[in-house]
């Protein structure tokens, strides 16, 4: 089968006719967009899952007659294009390489050391090589990007509106920043960054320990623990760094100066000494004013924090091991009270048999165990001076400032993992006196997007619960950055630049705008304050009439109905979405729905990235499986809400499944029939299987949808047609509905069915259909026969008999009352025995065969609704098929029954008897 060519024939019809324009014609309008993607090199197939999910909602909602706007956009601001460009600039060869495995041309690749040329050249690949070739019915007429003159003018005054609600406020700010790059957003959208986008900020306290008039500064997490120091551990093949901080002398590794001198004013190498000639010497630990000895330990890295670290060897187990392996005769001093442990390290260690310093994985398991314990239970003994009695998480606090004030210690700010630029260099953390931040702290704010939550249709239902805890948490976020950056000035110190985050919360405003921008109807220079006011506030008057057109436009198809984007958006861009809108938008304009997507990850669950490898090239992709079957593949092979592994094979099948489809197709349309009995229960499947697929796609539930449409349907066509199936004009009226309920998840092969039954135009512009009323006596009547058929094969599977005769035996009409009965009562949540029996007294029948017949009711009842069929007249109409399906006579309740099979007959379960 030649998807190729089918699949360009249609994508050509659809885009020279234009069909995915948005129209204001029907009166009631969706608004669909996906999070735009950040311009940093080709995509991969684990980028298309969202794409395609939005373009099946897009034409779903447009065959359920709303006129919909779909547009998208490239999200060209901050450091992704730069960084790219700089590679191709300095020739890494990584980089070439990639560009040219993906098939980038030679004349292009030196254009890339530009990042404008980087962005062009991406945008148009995106537009072309995967969103076109996908089939995607994107309002092209809209695209637009984060750096275009128009929406900076428009983030700009979004950045006016914030701070004239007070919402844009300065104070110092440790932030991100390659030392190559300048300021990086660190997230797990990793737009900047090609490693650590979970990384969290830790502040460390460095305690500043006195030696030979020098300071030795142990960085913790924990000083509160200062009560219990035993000693000081340095790493004795390290050599560490004497500099000058401030007007004392500190000692600590070369990394830990370098990450310094980001963060404090004055730090200035002055020497160096080795970690071998700090052992054995002493220190004094402050607060306590204790002498302690200065020991060796392979556990300290020069890389983390100061690369020196302060022993409590009875509250933290890699303490505790490392003084055991060195056999020092240390007493542990134990400072926190906590049920159940005497003193916690030791006992925690030799409960998990930790033998040496070199079991990793079990000390962090270890002192994550013990700190969460002494936390959240521990109090402070009597060794803790005045803050004896103190809950731990209350003296952590009080010490931590209590050392800030009296200059005992500072803080260091240090990432929990490594974070790596798109560059190639490690981020540090460097500190901004100036930082200007988004107040998503204010009270207000908080509690009118908390409230606007309950409004919105939330796809995945949890999500929903937990965004309004997500706002809640959610702090001031640093809006600008200094650097190499692309992006929107600062409105208000213009060399700054807002960061993507910042600058990508109202943009789907924008695309209402874009059209005229594209078109050339407005130019840039009259897109001023008084111009968005208009527009997005229907503030002030119009200055023409486009100005007109382009508000009518804005408040027809706004607000947003379904913003969908990837998990690694919930706390980074859907909640300041959401937050941004309610500041500055009029209620009526408030977003109203969101879709979150998991990832498609690789083997054992890691992220697809581009950076790391694993990413297969979209293009390949297509020309192996074909589009239908991997958008069919991306639908379902499982929820949207679940991390999916890319499996090459089980995209390979669905490929198939498409030609079988096609195969199927052909088959059905060659019947030349007469009606049938069989007909009246394709009908009703194919009823059935729409109502679940309409259900379904009411709650975007398309896993459902395209199970019941192409998996189940399937299924019901290959049945009828077993059943001797052959009604011509039923067939094209079903197929003509099921080509339409399809279509959004498989267009192409839609569209050329739909073009070969013989009609006209596209089947993408045909309404979705509805289901006809269902008859459940006809569909439970087959299930029946399915199911009795199944029984029989099994018998004669297991007993091997070839037989002449098979004899059915249906219940009596007492057990079909009984039944009844019995569904009603389960239905008022009454069914036991005691009243089923009461019922049975009624019937006038055998008690005793009405108790065995009740006890299995009982086991058996099934939740759906209770459906009386006349089993023997709906077997009589199939006696022909039994009798060819078995090569056996059949013979219906007939008084002959020599095994007494004929009590076992229960409704729905026929009895058997084979001879």
């Amino acid at each position: 089968m030649d998807f190729a060519s089918i699949e360009k024939k249609w994508q050509e019809r659809w885009f020279s006719r234009e069909i995915y324009k948005a129209k204001k014609e029907k009166g009631r309008k969706f608004f669909i967009h996906f999070a735009y993607p950040g311009i940093s090199g080709y995509l991969h197939v684990g980028h298309m899952r969202g794409f395609t999910y939005a373009d099946i909602i897009a034409r779903y909602m447009r065959m359920k007659g709303y006129d919909v706007i779909f547009p998208a956009g490239f999200h060209a601001t901050g450091l992704p294009a730069v960084s790219l460009a700089k590679k191709v600039a300095r020739k890494d060869e990584a980089t070439l390489q990639y560009l040219r495995q993906n098939g980038c041309p030679e004349e292009i690749i030196e254009r890339l050391a530009d990042p404008l040329e980087v962005v062009k050249f991406f945008s148009k690949v995106y537009v072309e090589e995967y969103w076109k070739k996908f089939g995607f019915l994107i309002d092209y007429t809209r695209l637009m990007d984060t750096i275009s003159p128009g929406y900076k003018k428009f983030i700009q005054w979004q950045f006016r509106k914030l701070n004239e609600k007070g919402l844009l406020i300065q104070k110092p700010h440790f932030a991100p920043f390659c030392p190559n790059c300048g300021p990086v957003a660190v997230d797990r959208s990793e737009t900047d960054i090609s490693e650590g986008g979970d990384a969290e900020i830790l502040e460390f306290i460095v305690i500043k320990f006195k030696y030979n008039g020098k300071i030795l500064p142990a960085a913790t997490l924990r000083p509160e623990t200062i009560f219990g120091v035993t000693n000081m551990w340095v790493n004795d093949e390290v050599e560490y760094i004497i500099a000058k901080i401030g007007n004392e002398e500190w000692i600590l590794s070369e990394k830990a100066v370098k990450k310094l001198k980001y963060q404090l004013d004055e730090v200035e190498v002055i020497g160096k000494i080795h970690g071998k000639e700090l052992v054995g010497k002493k220190c004094i630990a402050p607060i306590i004013n204790k002498e302690i000895p200065i020991l060796p330990a392979k556990f300290v890295s020069p890389d983390i924090a100061t690369g020196i670290v302060m022993s409590v060897p009875a509250h933290a187990p890699y303490d505790y091991v490392a003084l055991r392996d060195l056999g020092m005769p240390v007493e542990p001093i134990v400072i926190i009270k906590i049920q159940g442990y005497e003193i916690p390290a030791k006992e925690i260690v030799e409960k998990m048999g930790i033998k040496n310093q070199t079991e990793y994985e079990k000390l962090e398991e270890a002192t994550e165990i013990i700190y969460k314990e002494e936390f959240h239970k521990g109090i402070m003994n009597e060794n803790c001076k005045e803050y004896e009695g103190m809950k731990v998480n209350e003296a952590k606090e009080e010490i931590k400032n209590d050392l800030l004030l009296t200059n005992q210690a500072i803080i260091m700010r240090e990432f929990s993992k490594r974070v790596v630029c798109r560059c190639g260099e490690e981020v540090v953390i460097k500190k901004i006196p100036d930082q200007w931040f988004i107040k998503y702290s204010d009270e207000e704010l908080t509690e009118k997007s908390k409230e606007w939550v309950k409004n919105m249709n939330i796809y995945p239902k949890d999500y929903k619960e937990e965004l309004p805890k997500i706002l809640e948490w959610y702090g001031d976020r640093a809006c600008i950055r200094q650097g190499s950056w692309l992006g929107t000035p600062f409105p208000f110190d213009e060399k700054w630049v807002i960061e993507p985050i910042s600058d990508s919360t109202l943009y789907p405003a924008y695309y209402i705008i874009s059209k005229y921008v594209n078109e050339g109807k407005i130019n840039v220079e009259e897109m001023n304050d008084d111009f968005f006011d208009y527009v997005f506030l229907g503030k002030g008057e119009a200055k023409n009439e486009i100005w007109e057109e382009i508000r009518k436009e804005f408040d027809y198809w706004y607000p947003v109905d379904i913003n969908l984007g990837g998990k690694e958006h919930k706390t980074v861009h859907f909640p300041v979405f959401i937050m941004n809108h309610v500041a500055i938008m009029p209620q009526k304009y408030w977003p109203k729905g969101i879709f979150v997507n998991w990832w498609i990850t690789q083997k054992a669950g890691a992220k697809i990235s581009k950076s790391k490898g694993g990413a297969e090239p979209i293009p390949d992709a297509v020309e192996r499986y074909g589009v239908d079957a991997m958008r069919l593949y991306y639908a379902h092979i499982g929820s949207p809400f679940v991390d999916i592994e890319w499996d090459a094979e089980a995209v390979e099948n669905y490929k198939k499944r498409i030609i079988k489809l096609w195969e199927l197709f052909e088959k059905l349309i060659g019947l030349e029939g007469e009606v049938k009995k069989i007909d009246e229960w394709l009908k009703n499947a194919f009823n059935e299987k729409l109502k679940e697929a309409n259900e379904a796609m009411k709650e975007f539930e398309l896993r459902k949808a395209a199970n019941a449409l192409f998996f189940e349907m399937f299924n019901a066509f290959e049945w009828y047609l077993k059943r001797g199936g052959e009604n011509k004009e039923l067939i094209r009226k079903i197929l003509e509905k099921w080509i339409r309920a399809i279509t959004p998840f498989t267009p192409h092969i839609a569209e050329e069915m739909w073009e070969k039954l013989g009609n006209k135009g596209f089947v993408s512009l045909e309404s979705y259909p509805m289901e006809e009323e269902i008859d459940y006596e006809v569909l439970k009547a087959e299930e029946v026969l399915k199911e009795t058929i199944d029984d029989m094969q099994e018998i004669i599977k297991v007993t091997k008999i070839k037989p002449n005769k098979i004899y059915l035996y249906f219940a009596p009409s007492w057990k079909w009352e009984l039944a009844e009965i019995a569904y009603k009562l389960h239905k008022e949540g009454n069914l036991n025995m005691k009243n089923l029996m009461q019922e049975a007294k009624k019937l006038n029948v055998d008690m005793k065969e009405a108790s065995q017949y009740a006890s299995k009711l009982l086991q058996e009842i099934r939740k759906e609704e209770f459906v009386k069929i006349n089993e023997k007249e709906y077997f009589e109409s199939a006696k022909e098929f039994l009798e060819k399906e078995f090569n056996a006579e059949f013979i219906f309740d007939a008084d002959y029954d020599p095994k007494g099979k004929k009590k076992y007959a229960m409704p729905y379960k026929p009895a058997i008897y084979m001879e």
